[in-house]
């Protein structure tokens, strides 16, 4: 106990002493032991690789997981060494919605079958989001954390040895910097009169001490000096290694694309194939008035004479028929029309009754009846 005790006071002596030094080469009132050149070069790189690692590794983390809530969770399972329970996407998650909305609406229906067709393929692109994601983790989030909570830290520890170090040997540097000036005013004392033995007894003793003050301070310092300088040269080694680093990074950003490419590659080749089975659908997407915008819902307008008898008796061959609202075609098998135009209509055996198939020149393609009035 006593012993843990004097190590205590022992400890904090250094520290205050270390703070005193610190404190006063802020101010200006004693000398600091700089750097050299290249190891200042590799500090300020290291600072620069820590600080954009880091909002690199932030970043992503939002970008593969946007929820906060969620990256919290990630976060203590990580931190409690605990599988984290594999969480939905939500894709999947509303493709699992749709499909059980074809079952209640009947997956025979015109709205069910392409509900259940969509759903199928938004689970799909969220399996593919999950494997994105589970690799993004795996090859660029890893080796970040890694460095940041690994390699980081130990570079960290030994900066802070060797600021420790330098103040260490700045404070044997005034140290004996005071010794000597101390002995230098002892041996400069004038010479005491005979008369005044004991005097000049005590001068000489005085001298002798600081004389042996100015040996322990060298000495001191010749051991501090060492100390800073295989300090300097580990800190050295190791931000050294900082280029290392770089490659690996480098790598993993490669890997990162790569996922990202994949990922995309296999949405793009899953929506392709979504539109070509809706193709299969026309009245899927015809069949509901809304899917033809407007500023105003042609539902809530008052009918015109051509939509009336266009109701009560379908078109039979081609005829004429005046656009009365711009329309933009939403798909190739849609013709955009232009307020007061005039076009070609006709119908087409089991074509949806609200919708007619337009020519206007060389174009071709369907036109919702609301948006027209016949003329013959």
């Amino acid at each position: 106990m006593d012993f843990n005790v004097k190590k205590l006071a022992s400890d904090a002596g250094v520290f205050f002493t270390r703070a005193v030094q610190f404190t006063e080469e802020k101010l200006g009132q004693a000398e600091k032991t700089e750097l050299d050149a290249h190891l200042e070069n590799l500090l300020a790189r290291a600072d620069c690789t820590k600080n954009w690692t880091e909002k690199i590794f932030r970043q992503t983390e939002v970008l593969l997981q946007p929820n906060p809530s969620a990256r919290i969770e990630e976060f203590f399972y990580e931190k409690l060494d605990k599988k984290l329970p594999c969480r939905t996407t939500n894709g999947e998650l509303l493709g699992q919605y749709m499909l059980d909305a074809a079952r209640d609406f009947g997956p025979g229906t015109p709205y069910g079958s392409t509900l259940v067709t969509v759903g199928e393929y938004q689970k799909r692109l969220g399996g593919a989001e999950r494997e994105f994601l589970q690799t993004s983790a795996v090859n660029f989030l890893t080796p970040l954390r890694n460095f940041l909570e690994g390699d980081w830290r130990t570079i960290s520890k030994e900066r802070r040895l060797l600021e420790n170090r330098r103040l260490d040997l700045d404070i044997c540097k005034a140290r004996l910097k005071k010794a000597k000036q101390a002995e230098a005013k002892a041996a400069a004392a004038p010479d005491f009169q005979e008369t005044r033995p004991r005097n000049y007894v005590l001068s000489a003793s005085a001298s002798a001490l600081w004389s042996e003050e100015v040996d322990k301070a060298e000495q001191e310092l010749r051991v501090a000096q060492t100390e800073f300088d295989r300090q300097a040269e580990v800190t050295r080694l190791l931000l050294e290694g900082i280029s290392s680093t770089h490659v690996n990074h480098l790598r993993c950003l490669h890997e990162f694309v790569e996922a990202q490419a994949t990922f995309y590659a296999q949405c793009h080749q899953a929506m392709q194939e979504l539109q070509t089975e809706l193709r299969r659908f026309p009245n899927a997407f015809s069949a509901n008035p809304s899917s033809c915008p407007s500023p105003v819902s042609p539902s809530l307008r008052a009918p015109t004479p051509g939509a009336l008898q266009e109701e009560q008796r379908p078109a039979t061959g081609a005829r004429k028929a005046r656009v009365l609202y711009d329309y933009d075609g939403h798909d190739a098998y849609e013709l955009s029309l232009l307020a007061d135009e005039l076009i070609t209509v006709y119908t087409v055996p089991g074509m949806d009754p609200d919708w007619l198939m337009g020519e206007r020149g060389n174009q071709k393609g369907k036109v919702p009846v609301t948006y027209l009035e016949l003329l013959s």
